[in-house]
């Protein structure tokens, strides 16, 4: 099909003066740059079609209001009319309405706002216009925002006016530089051009930085859309339900929840479940929850959404509405999924009694741009959400941790192995010799099948260093008492980690293997306190690796016991200065 029509464009003015417009010179573009040059319009498939029976296409915006037609496929273009609606309509004024006005006066393309310094080099150039480019993808600001910033800026001028243009971006710097060059041409025919210098880390007068600061809030306040997807059974809804509690919890921000059940119910009333019509469900969620954020809010929805193209266009929705857009992969495996089917729904499907069932008769798209994975399998959902959490925190949406004072008291390290007569009675007085307990720390040991009172295992005691006071240990058993009291807890093995959560998976953030809390600490930033620091851990403990394990030397000989002594050293030479 026809691909290009060429346009009426004005005679240009200095090209190397438009080079300026948009930043630094664009390599490959003088062929855009000539009289005349062609702008590339392509239509879909049936449109064009269309166009080519019809012999015309017409261009309408979002209201359907006919702007022009354009001949196909001579490319000759009629307008029919302007956009009746929109803020600063006022001051969108074609080439020939603002030439009648304004003619004479330096042209300033604005695409930014403008600092102190840019305005001190725009006063010395006498009446000016302000041209500011705000079409659709303005960098930075919102064109709204733009435009406003710039009418601020006239008013610490003599004699400046402003005058939008419409100039959206098109995603493709050379198509946008020399469309920019050609547009701002039509504007200039002649008159003086001031191209702005970048000053990128100036500094705004007052009245211009409360607009940029409004148009461009702090990630923690800005709108804000958490996208959970997942397999139907993944445990997206209950942890999108687990956060929007936590958020009303907290109270700090105005929160919707868009449930799949209530959305259909009222928003996607009458739509079926064929593929066409779930596609139309999440595209209205999505639209739905970017106008939440672009008034600062934050929507929380958890459909399946099983197909790329739907999510990015719901991403689009939301950073076109000047939002951030925050997606979790529900990750748990279709298996676990099925296991968990209480309704049936997967068994059905199978059976082909419910078609198109993603995961079975239709396919489901994993994100690769997640945010945050999360598989849910054999985890709480308090544990699961943490990693929710972590991630919001970390990119600075959402820090919904307890609120409250440094922790008073020490901190309680409790080390842990089978029988609490070797590993972990060893590491306990390893470490009272490197930081004998104080105000600050202590140190403390048990079995998950200890033996009670029983002193250190005699060939381990001979294998610790000398001047350690091994006779007056005592072993002691487990107990839920001990773990209530530990801030941290260092197994020896995964093993004994797996047996404490198996009771108490709500601890898995406080219970670390000590090779684990090892290889953790080791990268953990500097200066961070007691409960940063137990945090930072407990986010970034890696997974459990049995390479990571302290095997038992029990009966096992002298050498199996030295050898045990000197990898608890090694690790504790890691860990300890990490818990100052």
């Amino acid at each position: 099909m026809p691909e290009s029509a060429p346009q009426y464009c004005p005679s240009p003015v200095e090209l190397d003066d438009l080079e300026l417009l948009l930043g630094r010179a664009v390599p490959g573009v003088d062929a855009f740059n000539a009289p005349g040059s062609p702008i590339t319009l392509r239509l879909p498939g049936p449109v064009a079609e269309q166009a080519d029976a019809a012999g015309a296409v017409e261009i309408v915006d979002p209201e359907g209001l006919p702007l022009a037609r354009v001949a196909w496929p001579a490319g000759t273009v009629e307008p029919l009319s302007h956009a009746a609606y929109g803020p600063f309509r006022r001051l969108r004024l074609t080439p020939e309405q603002y030439r009648a006005v304004h003619a004479g006066r330096t042209v300033v393309p604005v695409a930014d706002a403008l600092t102190s310094a840019q305005l001190g080099s725009i006063a010395e150039l006498g009446p000016v216009t302000l041209l500011t480019l705000d079409g659709t993808g303005t960098p930075v600001l919102s064109p709204v925002a733009l435009v406003r910033a710039t009418l601020a800026a006239a008013a610490l001028l003599d004699d400046a006016v402003v005058v939008t243009v419409p100039l959206a971006s098109h995603g493709d710097p050379e198509v946008d530089h020399a469309l920019g060059i050609e547009v701002v041409s039509a504007y200039v025919a002649g008159d003086p051009l001031h191209a702005l210098a970048d000053d990128e880390e100036g500094e705004y007068p007052a009245v211009i930085g409360e607009i940029v600061e409004r148009d461009l809030p702090e990630p923690d306040q800005q709108g804000l859309v958490l996208f959970f997807t997942g397999l139907s059974g993944s445990g997206k809804s209950t942890l999108a339900r687990a956060l929007l509690d936590k958020l009303l919890e907290q109270g700090l921000r105005t929160v919707t929840s868009l449930d799949g059940d209530v959305v259909r119910r009222h928003l996607s009333a009458g739509l079926t479940f064929s593929k066409e019509d779930r596609e139309t469900n999440i595209r209205r969620i999505g639209w739905v929850a970017a106008e939440i954020a672009r008034h600062g809010g934050v929507a929380v929805v958890s459909p399946i959404a099983p197909f790329d193209e739907t999510r990015q266009q719901v991403r689009a929705m939301v950073a076109d509405a000047g939002g951030a857009f925050f997606l979790v992969h529900v990750a748990t495996p279709l298996e676990e999924c099925e296991r968990r089917d209480r309704k049936g729904l997967y068994a059905k499907a199978r059976a082909g009694e419910i078609p198109e069932f993603t995961g079975i008769s239709s396919p489901y798209e994993e994100p690769q741009d997640a945010d945050v994975r999360v598989d849910t399998t054999g985890r709480t959902i308090e544990d699961a959400l943490d990693d929710v959490l972590a991630g919001l925190r970390e990119a600075g949406y959402l820090d919904l941790s307890p609120a409250g004072p440094e922790p008073e008291g020490p901190l309680r390290v409790l080390f842990v192995c089978t029988a609490n007569i070797c590993r972990s009675a060893s590491l306990e007085l390893l470490a009272r010799r490197a930081r004998p307990d104080t105000d600050d720390i202590v140190f403390s040991s048990a079995g998950v099948h200890g033996f009670v009172d029983e002193p250190l295992d005699g060939v381990m005691a001979a294998a610790l260093p000398d001047g350690l006071d091994t006779g007056s240990f005592r072993s002691r058993a487990l107990d839920d008492a001990m773990l209530a009291e530990a801030d941290l807890v260092l197994t020896a093995e995964g093993a004994h980690r797996t047996a404490i959560l198996d009771e108490h998976p709500e601890l898995a953030r406080s219970v670390l293997t000590l090779g684990q809390a090892a290889l953790a600490l080791g990268r953990a930033p500097a200066g961070l306190d007691r409960r940063d620091l137990l945090r930072w851990l407990g986010e970034n403990r890696g997974p459990v690796d049995t390479a990571l394990d302290v095997a038992d030397p029990y009966r096992r000989g002298p050498e199996a016991a030295s050898g045990c002594v000197a990898r608890l050293a090694e690790l504790l030479d890691v860990v300890l200065p990490a818990l100052r």
